[in-house]
């Protein structure tokens, strides 16, 4: 379960936009590992830079993470017995990185992310004074169904408008004009189109607008 404290942990990170790791350690709470330096060794051993020390599917020297010119890369040259996979494919050799992509290490899922790259960087926007007050039951349910995704993963991204017309049995329209009204209400209608969904599910679940139990 994604807490508002994580969620709040990893869009401060992103309004940093230092390029940096997110993954769920041993006792599944989330860890944040900006990427200040040149390069990093992945594995099970102490030694490495970063430690994946419970994952028994990871070798104990696995990968590198490397910084080229501005780029991160990923390297594993035999190095790991199970392999290492960027968005399910295998790494052979050297592979650059982009924003969102999916590490596996043996069992353990590490995304990476670089803020600067990203169109579709969040933004914290308060919501207004008023906003909860003045919402109706449906607009509740729209914003319950936008953020449960993200409740459920450290990694998910909000609710499409499909999915949330499915899950309330509305069109897709009408999902579509709450949202508008939503992004009125919360004031983020002035934000670029690609940053207010994200925006909305970041100030309702850290204003704890919905109840935890309507996720």
């Amino acid at each position: 379960m994604t807490t508002p404290a994580e969620l709040k942990a990893r869009i401060e990170a992103e309004r940093r936009g230092v390029p940096f790791l997110v993954y769920r350690d041993d006792l599944g709470g989330q860890t944040i590992r900006e990427l200040e330096e040149v390069e990093l060794t992945v594995g099970r051993r102490a030694g490495n830079d970063l430690t994946l020390h419970w994952d028994g599917e990871v070798s104990r020297l696995h990968a590198e993470l490397q910084r080229l010119k501005g780029d991160w890369t990923i390297t594993d040259d035999g190095l790991s017995r199970n392999g290492t996979f960027v968005n399910g494919e295998r790494v052979r050799g050297r592979h650059r990185l982009r924003d969102g992509d999916r590490l596996c290490f043996g069992e353990t899922v590490v995304v990476f992310r670089a803020p600067a790259e990203s169109e579709s960087q969040s933004t914290l926007v308060v919501s207004g004074p008023n906003a909860e007050a003045h919402l109706s039951e449906t607009q509740r349910k729209v914003l319950a169904a936008l953020c449960r995704p993200l409740s459920e993963s450290a990694f998910a991204t909000p609710a499409t408008n499909r999915a949330i017309a499915e899950q309330l049995f509305l069109s897709v329209d009408a999902v579509k004009a709450h949202l508008r009204v939503l992004f009125e209400r919360f004031e983020l209608e002035d934000l670029p189109q690609n940053q207010k969904r994200a925006s909305l599910a970041a100030s309702v679940l850290l204003h704890g607008v919905v109840d935890p139990r309507e996720l």
